[in-house]
């Protein structure tokens, strides 16, 4: 079996098994707990930066998946690329992925349905390094007792071509889609609130146009994202909206971290 070993651990988040459990459920219980009555989550946006700025925010999400864990058997992960230039989405070669808490097995069935769509295509390269997929599966480790993953790095792509990948993934109450994005990149505080706010709005209207580069790393699927989710009739609640001048940091160069969940519209 070809593993994927993890590259951050011990940087973006604990190497020692004892401890990441730990500070992921330390993040867990910290996050705001989901309101009595609100609908499963088909989707989440979460953020990717260590665990001590944006775990939290982040856990406000996967306190959403926890809800479902008996449901949930398969998630389809995407996060943008950092390390390698990527035209289209980039899945493995690797049949699982590593963390300190051990494999998780990738769904290649799901994979090689994927294959006749020109923007996918099957590298380990982009993978390699990256973190924007590997600092979500602890905590999806610990929240999920079983699930396959389907995982995508994304470069450019358009909307639609995104979209497309996920509506070929879309299951049913099985299928968790998991979209990975920070959102502004270095600006000071005051000027992040103002930029994230913006993209708050986007993401809560389902409008893919509202999102460019500058607003999120991830911006290209989570414009995909917001375009399935508006097809499907999906809402999308904002469950944590900070930045890293309000969980570990100065206030003079901060990034943005939002969490979203999206579901069915209450009846």
């Amino acid at each position: 079996m070809r593993v994927r070993a993890p590259a951050v651990a011990g940087s973006f988040y604990p190497a020692d098994p004892a401890e990441l459990r730990a500070l992921v459920a330390r993040c867990l219980a910290e996050a705001a707990a989901p309101p009595p009555g609100e609908p499963p989550a088909k989707a989440l946006v979460v953020p990717h930066a260590g665990y001590v700025y944006s775990g939290e925010v982040a856990a406000a999400g996967y306190r959403r998946a926890a809800r479902q864990a008996e449901r949930i058997s398969r998630v389809v992960l995407l996060g943008p690329a950092h390390r390698a230039f990527l035209r289209g989405l980039a899945a493995p070669r690797a049949d699982a992925f590593a963390t300190p808490l051990g494999v998780v097995r990738i769904d290649r069935a799901a994979l090689d349905g994927l294959i006749d769509l020109p923007q996918c295509a099957v590298s380990d390269a982009p993978h390699a390094g990256e973190h924007s997929l590997e600092v979500q599966l602890p905590f999806l480790q610990s929240v999920l007792p079983a699930f396959e993953l389907v995982p995508f790095v994304v470069g450019d792509a358009s909307d639609e071509e995104v979209q497309e990948v996920l509506e070929r993934l879309w299951g049913g109450a099985e299928t968790l889609l998991v979209v990975s994005s920070d959102l502004s990149h270095y600006h000071d505080y005051e000027t992040a609130r103002r930029i994230d706010a913006e993209s708050r709005r986007a993401v809560e209207a389902l409008e893919p146009g509202g999102l460019g580069r500058e607003s999120a790393c991830g911006a290209v699927p989570v414009r995909g994202l917001l375009a399935a989710a508006r097809g499907r009739g999906l809402v999308a609640r904002t469950l944590d909206l900070r930045n890293s001048g309000d969980t570990a940091g100065g206030r003079g160069r901060v990034v943005g971290y939002g969490a979203w969940a999206f579901h069915a519209a209450a009846a």
